[in-house]
């Protein structure tokens, strides 16, 4: 991929969500659902958030994409994840494995750990949650191995986003500080993320199209908002106007 072609890349890819609406079910944080919905209806995408037994198989076979989300570390949702990863692993479904604060917790961290065996396209975490998970920091080659080890595409994210498969590499540098003070914007970005996942067959592509896409939305909104609960509506209001035009000024891509 030349880093040029990517902004014009990533708006291709968006128009393809916008046209085709994939449905991407959600497991996630409690805290997170409502925010989460309107980010992927924003940028074009169909949630659902269901965690019933009688009906996530259901939900989980008729979705093009699914997040796994571990903000809420209860019986239920491991449940639900059981559920809905036999069903995704039946049908090829791609899904989104986000390990919220398995920093904190050791119990947690093993979970993830099983879970990052399980195949997912892209594992979409922080800093402190990848040292949880991988055993070192993340620096690029410790990215690039644990991207190898587990044939997932890791899409670490702050300040400075960085996404790599093991193979391809990308660097976004756009964003706002107002992101780090409104709660569940990690986790509406895993759930984009499995939103592009569900129209872009190269999971690579498709993590880094999705970060680009909410970072420019974030660099956007950060401009326009007066502060942290201003900036969470307006960032909803420019994911849903997103343009190529839009991401090609505003792309900051190494």
């Amino acid at each position: 991929m030349r880093v040029a072609e990517f902004p014009q890349i990533t708006s291709e890819i968006l128009m393809r969500l916008r046209a085709r609406a994939p449905r991407v079910h959600c497991i996630t944080n409690a805290v997170a659902q409502a925010f989460t919905a309107n980010v992927l209806l924003a940028a074009g995408a169909v949630p659902s958030m269901t965690l019933s037994p009688d009906e996530i198989g259901a939900f989980v076979a008729r979705a093009d994409a699914l997040l796994v989300n571990l903000g809420t570390f209860d019986e239920e949702r491991r449940d639900a994840v059981a559920a809905a990863l036999e069903v995704a692993g039946e049908a090829r479904t791609p899904w989104v494995l986000d390990p919220v604060f398995i920093d904190r917790s050791e119990q947690r961290a093993e979970y993830a750990r099983a879970l990052a065996a399980q195949k997912p396209g892209a594992i979409r975490l922080n800093a402190a949650e990848f040292a949880a998970l991988a055993g070192s920091e993340a620096e690029g080659a410790a990215l690039t191995r644990y991207a190898l080890d587990t044939l997932a595409v890791v899409a670490l994210t702050g300040t400075v986003d960085r996404i790599t498969d093991g193979a391809q590499h990308a660097i976004i540098e756009n964003g706002h500080p107002l992101m780090a003070k409104v709660t569940a914007m990690g986790c509406a970005a895993s759930a984009l993320n499995a939103a592009f996942l569900a129209v872009e067959s190269d999971p690579f592509l498709a993590s880094a199209a999705a970060l680009l896409v909410f970072g420019v939305a974030g660099s956007i909104a950060g401009e326009r908002a007066t502060g942290p609960g201003s900036f969470a509506t307006t960032i909803i209001d420019v994911l849903y106007a997103l343009d190529g035009t839009a991401l090609s000024e505003k792309a900051r891509v190494i």
